[in-house]
């Protein structure tokens, strides 16, 4: 037998003790992973809900104009620019023009492509979305009900009739009162496809919107201005770091917990085989082929302790989390980290008992009981 195949057999000779030590290693194994597995569920989560709905901030024109939002119109060709800077995920833009609607002499259309209404921040109550291009609106439940129009009534903008598809609701009051239609159509009611209003932007998942903001600022700040929330950024990045690092502290425990338990396990599992070591010494085994021997028979313990562990801990946490109404998420990260601990602590477990062992002569070994 070679003492490769000799270290990973030998540790299973004593199955009571193998089984105990894999036991006390799985249960630190699993609190990794587990915790693991909810605190990035719940970054997720947390990430979900502050980028869901809205957009993360809005670009307008630089200099003051007469428009719906107080500054000139600017180049449509600007989507496509900021749609492509590093760190956005999403950039729509909008047309918003004062026009005759209905019985108003004057009131808010809203131009926008009908994939871009969720970060317009409305959702529908009623109805349907309106098609691209074509003469379909969604109003706004204010202006709906103030009017007593409903879906499948047809209203006039700038003397063309348009059909209503839909209601929707906002938490913003400046578009309750408003009407949404395609850009497109805003474009051709105005005379005017080259022109936009605003553009919406939504970073992805994980970047913090205001260093996207920043970008733009640094890039194109001289022809265009990012307009956000300064206090909304700072309560974002604040709750992000706070659960950043609460997320650390309960890895940090988990690794804590996880850690004495392989040691203490470790140390048992070693000193239980100080008359063995003793004999292994008499017969000419070398200090340092006992010492690669017990440790290599920790490592082993310690990674099938890790495989179990992390599919005990993976299985647990979806059968039990999803209960409390969380989704867990998995990363590679968690189960590099459960793994490396493991080894490593696996390591300081077997090497720090087998110093001391081999410090023994044989014959005091031999006589440990």
């Amino acid at each position: 037998m070679s003492f490769l195949k000799f270290i990973i057999k030998n540790p299973f000779r004593r199955k009571n003790s193998a089984i105990l030590s894999i036991v006390g290693i799985c249960i630190g194994i699993i609190v990794i992973v587990a915790l693991g597995g909810i605190t990035q569920g719940l970054v997720s989560t947390f990430e979900d809900t502050i980028h869901a709905g809205g957009a993360d901030f809005s670009i307008s024109g630089t200099e003051t104009g007469d428009s719906a939002y107080g500054t000139n119109t600017i180049s449509a060709n600007w989507t496509d620019t900021i749609a492509n800077v590093s760190g956005v995920d999403e950039a729509y833009a909008i047309y918003v023009v004062l026009v005759p609607i209905g019985d108003d002499y004057m009131n808010t259309l809203i131009g926008i492509d009908p994939n871009g209404t969720d970060l317009a921040d409305i959702s529908l109550t009623d109805g349907r979305m309106f098609r691209d291009n074509s003469s379909e609106v969604i109003l706004g439940e204010v202006y709906a009900n103030d009017n007593n129009i409903s879906v499948g009534d047809n209203i006039l903008i700038k003397n063309e009739e348009f059909e209503v598809v839909g209601i929707y609701e906002t938490g913003d009051q400046n578009m309750a009162g408003g009407v949404f239609t395609s850009i497109s159509k805003v474009g051709e009611l105005m005379d005017d496809s080259d022109s936009i209003s605003n553009i919406y932007v939504k970073v992805k998942k994980g970047v913090d919107p205001q260093s996207v903001a920043d970008r733009i600022d640094e890039l194109y700040g001289d022809n265009i201005t990012t307009i956000t929330s300064v206090m909304e950024m700072e309560q974002m990045g604040t709750m992000l770091n706070t659960l950043e690092a609460a997320s650390w502290g309960i890895s940090l425990l988990a690794i804590v917990v996880g850690g004495l338990g392989i040691i203490n396990t470790m140390l048992m599992s070693v000193f239980e085989r100080t008359r063995e070591i003793g004999v292994l010494k008499a017969v000419g085994w070398s200090n340092k082929k006992i010492l690669t021997m017990i440790v290599g028979e920790s490592l082993v313990i310690t990674i099938v302790s890790a495989i179990i562990g992390s599919i005990i801990g993976v299985v647990a946490t979806y059968a039990l989390v999803p209960m409390m109404g969380l989704t867990p998420v998995f990363t590679a990260k968690i189960f590099i980290q459960a793994f490396l601990i493991a080894i490593i602590v696996g390591i300081v477990g077997g090497i720090y008992p087998a110093l001391k062992a081999v410090k023994l002569p044989p014959t005091e070994a031999l006589r440990y009981e």
